[in-house]
């Protein structure tokens, strides 16, 4: 499954020492799969384009390509293993392992056996499930979900949930993180119970605002298993892995043992070599698939021959071509969201893709829809800084460069002094779609919100978008609030109401979420929580030192009465009020660096972490008053009554987070 980028994860890579990346020797020739339907060999792609000439697409290209690639970056990222299939007409035309499968026995990654996580690269095979479903007038795209389960998603605005939001991600639901991923198999609960347990609130407008959604994406696949009567991990087994041939993939949890005993370790840094334990997705149809990559080279196939491999067919061709085609718009033309699929056009070809990510699988599947070609990418490690996603990234990108290149003329750039009053309008604090909202963990929207600066050459940079050196790219604008990366093709795009910039999207994130303006107030919030800590962490450390700078002086404690009682009272107070929320926030981040953590297990903690704040910061708010009462009343020096008043500003505005934040309250839904 995907898991989340901004924060969101976020959450957001690579490995293995140099003699861990040997090409798997065991890797069958591009004919070992047999061709879906009988084609003509691979037709080379043109000799030559304006920047050259261009290397015909073949097998053994690819390879030397590929070589000298993927090993340095593997390396480079500290990650242990990866497999590349590449297929072209109907055929594999390259799959080849890299790295190990298991550091500790140096088994090789090896195409044909070694199953991988693609993550959320699964959920392509919920929507083909789906779409087999439409095809046969058992499921509407555009009905109430709520007659095909057997509870309650409610209605926004009066407009119920439809399956053609689901599969382009604009239900409007919030972010759900809750169970997300855990090692305990006995964590693992029913998918409708699953489900069931708590519905996530419809944030956005239905179907104009990309939120990708694990839920609505679980609801489906729940649909599938309730239209078809047959659980959902059996059903993709029966309707879509059977007539391909995947012999080794599955959607079951636990994994069967056979299939399980070729599984990769997944780890966090190869140069670690600690395997990490097996991942169990609590909504599995959103991301629990292990397969291998001549499975995943089957299912590309398929639906870049319209739903046909060999004498199979998993979907109609007309029904094959609605589902890649039919687009939902995201923020001016940047590339859409189709029914499942993210839209991923380059270089003037037209290509549908999803990436997915466990813990410790990080995996891309792109398709050239037009040219039949298609590309899968995984990796078994985290890595280091977020290199999974610049390998992944960089290899699909400088594949189409090399084999499927454009015209190379790059847009003319805009007016300079309009750029520059554009790049203004746009600088602010934004906050993601794809959010938690209604509950505790609405606090990582502070501590994640995307900022746009403007530069002096006119360009603009969004800090959290870097390029593959690790920098944050420029976007030059070529058109009216659309801009273009200075080193890539990918866009940058804003809508504009009233001569204010609403929100924005850049590729390749504008399938899957948009970048909302912040409020002035809203963006102030995260400096407001840090100067309002630091005056509380100030008082509470000022505390102890006074006392030992008077006993070393030997000068005596000069308040007395009221005065001293709300001194001390006040100390009391700021280290209750800063132990609250600066735990909660320690802990949430905590659990955002270690998805463990979101299992049942810190229900607990969840639990007493707001019961603490529902006493502590409500009393903090108003003996933080009447100290301010006290001291500004009282012949105090004017640093004392000035700091009075901010400890009691502090105390306030914390107030305000722990309600606007649902600190407050109880329950662990989130």
């Amino acid at each position: 499954m995907r898991v989340i980028p901004f924060v969101l994860c976020g959450l957001l890579l690579f490995a293995g020492g140099a003699n861990g990346m040997t090409a798997q020797e065991a890797a069958l020739s591009p004919d070992a799969l047999p061709p879906a339907t009988p084609v003509a060999p691979a037709t080379p792609l043109p000799a030559a384009s304006e920047d050259g000439a261009v290397p015909a697409l073949t097998g053994a290209d690819v390879e030397a390509w590929l070589d000298g690639y993927l090993p340095y970056a593997l390396a480079n990222g500290d990650i242990a293993g990866a497999v590349v299939v590449v297929v072209k007409d109907g055929q594999i035309l390259l799959q080849k392992g890299y790295g190990y499968a298991d550091l500790e026995t140096r088994a090789p990654v090896v195409p044909q056996k070694t199953l991988f996580r693609p993550g959320s690269v699964s959920k392509l095979f919920t929507w083909t499930a789906v779409m087999q479903l439409v095809e046969q007038g058992k499921l509407d795209l555009d009905a109430d979900v709520n007659q095909y389960i057997d509870f309650k998603v409610p209605a926004r605005d009066g407009k119920p949930v439809t399956l053609r939001q689901i599969m382009t991600h604009t239900t409007g639901m919030e972010e759900q993180i809750r169970g997300l991923i855990t090692s305990h198999a006995d964590e693992i609960v029913p998918l409708g119970d699953a489900l069931k347990r708590w519905v996530p609130e419809r944030i956005h407008v239905p179907g104009k605002t990309p939120a990708y959604s694990n839920y609505a994406t679980a609801l489906a696949g729940y649909i599938v298993q309730r239209t078809s009567g047959e659980a959902f991990d059996a059903y993709i087994a029966n309707h879509i892995f059977k007539p391909l041939g995947m012999q080794h993939s599955s959607f079951s949890q636990p994994l069967q043992p056979a299939l399980l005993a070729n599984m990769s370790k997944g780890y966090a840094k190869a140069s670690d070599g600690k395997p990490k334990d097996y991942e169990f997705i609590s909504l599995a149809p959103a991301g629990s698939l292990a397969a291998t990559g001549t499975d995943m080279a089957r299912f590309m196939i398929a639906h870049l021959q319209d739903g046909a491999y060999g004498d199979a067919r998993i979907l109609g061709a007309d029904t094959a071509r609605k589902m890649h085609s039919t687009g939902q718009a995201s923020v001016g033309p940047l590339n859409r969201m189709m029914l499942g699929f993210y839209e991923t056009s380059v270089n003037g070809h037209r290509a549908i893709a999803h990436g997915g990510d466990t813990m410790w699988f990080h995996s891309e599947l792109e398709l050239f829809l037009d040219d039949g070609i298609g590309i899968f990418v995984s990796m078994n490690s985290s890595g280091r800084d977020g290199a999974t996603g610049q390998i992944r990234g960089a290899l699909v990108r400088s594949f189409a460069d090399r084999y499927l290149p454009g015209s190379g003329k790059r847009p003319q750039a805009l007016d300079a002094a309009l750029a520059r009053q554009h790049a203004q309008q746009m600088v602010g604090h934004y906050d993601s779609s794809r959010r938690p909202q209604s509950n505790l963990l609405s606090l990582v929207n502070l501590l994640g919100q995307v900022k746009v600066i403007a530069n002096e050459d006119g360009t603009i940079s969004v800090p959290m978008a870097l390029g593959a050196n690790g920098v944050p790219k420029k976007w030059r604008e070529i058109s009216p609030y659309l801009w273009q990366d200075v080193d890539g093709s990918d866009r940058l795009a804003a809508d504009v109401v009233d001569g204010k910039v609403v929100r924005f999207s850049m590729e390749p994130y504008a399938p899957i979420m948009v970048f909302e303006r912040l409020s002035t107030w809203r963006s102030l919030a995260l400096p407001l929580l840090i100067a309002s800590l630091a005056v509380l962490l100030l008082t509470v450390i000022a505390w102890p030192v006074s006392a030992l700078v008077r006993r070393y002086y030997g000068v005596p404690y000069r308040l007395s009465g009221s005065d001293a009682r709300a001194h001390r009272i006040i100390r009391l107070t700021a280290l209750a009020v800063l132990l609250s929320i600066g735990g909660t926030l320690g802990f949430v981040v905590a659990m955002l660096g270690d998805l463990e953590m979101t299992g049942p297990g810190s229900d607990i903690w969840i639990n007493l972490l707001r019961l603490f704040a529902t006493v502590v910061l409500p009393l903090g708010a108003l003996l933080s008053l009447w100290n301010a009462w006290q001291v500004l009343r009282a012949k105090r020096k004017w640093l004392a009554r000035l700091w009075a008043v901010l400890i009691a500003l502090s105390c306030l505005f914390l107030l305000w987070i722990g309600l606007a934040q649902h600190v407050i309250g109880y329950g662990a839904y989130y």
